[in-house]
This record gives structure tokens, sequence and C-alpha cells, in this order.
């Protein structure tokens, strides 16, 4: 039976508030965490970011789907959120290269889709009062019954994720001649941070989320990457454990988004569930030693502790900012060559200010090698 993505659909939200809208994608109910994402552009990207594991996507910009999909935009194998809701959903598109329209690639995805709703609305109540879960559905329109499920769903709060999703075997990718040996511990790494440092001469050896310091170390590395991923970074005792390790091995180590709060964790600085996230490709951000402010894509839910940095500040210093909220958006650590970002400057979706990042590791692996 052909989809008709003019059917009825229903979200419930955990606060009560339910929206009565138009089904897309697959056919079916699906929940989870609630996650505004305000970018204009860039939504395959985003579909595909493995941060996005069990979490329900909601898009504030209207058009969603008008430029088709395109096998160069996945950034994973697949979609990894649990639910899209949006304003105006479009299974046609203009741009040449595209391979899909987004019915096909969400139906074929199993991805359940509300639209035809009010996103605007719905942005403002979860602002107002703080992440929640949700439950779409286009099979089942009692709310009563809606509710009782959504109930049986799990808190985003305290779960780890990235086992869950990182257990593709080791492999590795660009040149063994290659002048720097790179060791990525991938959390649910977008493919765009890897195309970085290949493009920047590095082998590197990709190793799934609980490999031991041993295994890693038997690659005889240059240095090591913490990627992104989901889930609470709180939860992963293994992965702090084996940062800490790292840390002592004084090799030069980068953390981005969940790398960047797993370097904090294991510094004994504490995380905390935001609460809203930072979701989208247009938020500003001050460098702390040099006062010059950019532009970046983020998606986090979680942020690290301030007043604990303040604590060990002979050891951990901010060196970036976000210029909306204040929280803490990078770390350095003192007489170490240990750094990371909250923010994402492999991009895709979002700006190219902060790609410079990857640069400076590269340098500092460099320098620490031949040095």
């Amino acid at each position: 039976m052909e989809h008709n993505i003019d059917d009825k659909a229903v979200v419930l939200f955990e606060d009560g508030s339910f929206y009565e809208g138009k089904a897309a994608g697959k056919k079916g109910t699906s929940y989870g965490e609630v996650c505004i994402n305000t970018g204009m552009t860039g939504y395959q990207e985003t579909f595909t970011d493995p941060s996005y594991y069990k979490q329900v996507l909601l898009t504030t910009h209207i058009h969603i789907g008008n430029y088709g999909i395109s096998q160069s935009d996945m950034q994973s194998d697949r979609v990894y959120m649990s639910g899209l809701v949006c304003k105006s959903f479009s299974d046609e598109y203009s741009r040449k290269k595209a391979d899909n329209n987004l019915q096909d690639f969400l139906e074929n995805q199993n991805i359940v889709c509300i639209h035809d709703i009010d996103t605007r609305a719905i942005a403002r109540n979860i602002r107002e009062k703080g992440s929640m879960n949700c439950i779409i559905s286009t099979e089942i329109t009692d709310i009563e019954a809606l509710r009782k499920t959504l109930e049986q769903a799990p808190k985003y709060t305290g779960i780890e994720l990235s086992s869950e999703i990182s257990n593709r075997p080791f492999y590795t990718v660009g040149s063994e001649n290659a002048p720097v040996r790179l060791a990525i511990m991938d959390f649910g790494m977008k493919a765009n941070m890897l195309k970085n440092f290949v493009a920047r001469d590095c082998y590197v050896g990709v190793f799934p989320a609980k490999t031991r310091i041993e295994e890693l170390m038997e690659f005889t590395p240059d240095g090591f990457f913490l990627s992104n991923g989901p889930g609470d970074p709180g939860a992963m005792d293994y992965a702090i454990e084996t940062v800490q390790k790292i840390i002592a091995t004084g090799k030069p180590t980068l953390g981005i988004c969940l790398g960047h709060q797993l370097l904090a964790l294991a510094n004994g600085i504490s995380t905390y569930k935001m609460k809203n996230g930072h979701r989208g490709v247009n938020h500003p951000v001050i460098n702390q030693k040099t006062g010059k402010c950019i532009i970046t894509s983020q998606n986090h839910g979680y942020a690290v502790s301030e007043k604990d940095i303040l604590e060990k500040s002979d050891i951990i210093e901010v060196t970036y900012r976000n210029l909306n909220d204040n929280t803490v958006e990078g770390i350095q650590m003192k007489g170490k060559p240990a750094f990371s970002v909250q923010y994402h400057p492999e991009s895709h979706p979002g700006p190219n200010d902060s790609v410079y990042i990857f640069d400076e590791f590269i340098d500092l692996l460099k320098q620490t090698k031949y040095n």
C-alpha cells in the first residue's frame, strides 16, 4: 500500500500537550527525547548524526525535504534519530544531484514523521519548560493510549548509548606512510570528522567505544581523538577511565562534543543536563585567548560545569565560551597537550569558521612527535 503523506498523525508531549498533523516517513509509533534544531539547511547531515540516537528531532525551519537526499551528505551509515517533527514536509525536490526524495528515504530508514503542525509553538513551550519526551504515532490516535505508552519511555538522563552504536570492528583509513598516526575513539563519530583527519595526511585507526588502552597503544599512535556521540557522558565510566589513561600517556589529545565532556570528566570535572541543549548551525562562540568570535555548528544536551573548572583552575582553563548563555565551549589542560571543544568544527551541517581546530591539533601532533 502506497504511503500518503496526508494521512493523520499525532504527537503527544510529556507535559500533556498534543498536536494533530499529517504523517510522513514510515507508518507506526515512535518516541524519544525532543531535540530542537534551528538549522535552516543540512537536514540530511543532521538526521544521520549518531548523536541523535533515540531522540526525536524537531526542526524550527519551515521547509524540510525541499532539496532532496544525496548519498554524499550522509554523516553515517543510517538515520539515528527515532522520529521527526516538522512544519512543511516536501516529497518533491529541486537539487539535481539528489538521489532520492525525503519520503522514500525516511520510509526506507523506518523513521516516523509528523508534519503540518506549529513547530514554533512547540519549541517555545519546550524552551520554557525544559527538555521532555514525546511520542509520535500514525496508528494510535487515542491520546490516553498514547499517554500510557509514553509513560513507559525511558528518560535520556543517566543512560549510556555510545557502546550500542559504536560496535564496528577496528579499521584504518589513510596511508600507513602518513607522517602522523592517530587513534580515534569512536563514540558515535560523524563522517566529516574522519575526512578532516585524512585530508590532513593522517593514518587513522578507528576503535569502538569500549576499547581498552592496551589495544589503543598497540596501534602506536602519535595522539588520540575523542569523538562525538549520544547519551549521558556521566554514565560512561568505562570511557572516563580510558580517557584518564590516554591523558597519562602524555600524547596529544583532542575531544569534540561528547569527547570534550569526557575529557572534563576524566579530570574530575562534572557535566550536567541543560534545560535545553544547543542544536543548530548558528551558535556564536568566543575564543577566550584571542577575543575572536566564530559561528559554530552544535548538537549537545549536556555541558561542562563551570564551578568545577574554577575549583580545578590549576589543571584546567576555559578556552571558549558560548555568547548566548556563557556556557563552557572549550577547555585546555595546563601542562599537558590535551584540549577539547563542545561545538563541531567539522561542520556538515554548518559554517567552517572553526575548522582550524583540526590544523591546530595536527600541528601539535607533529611538534610533539618530531621535537
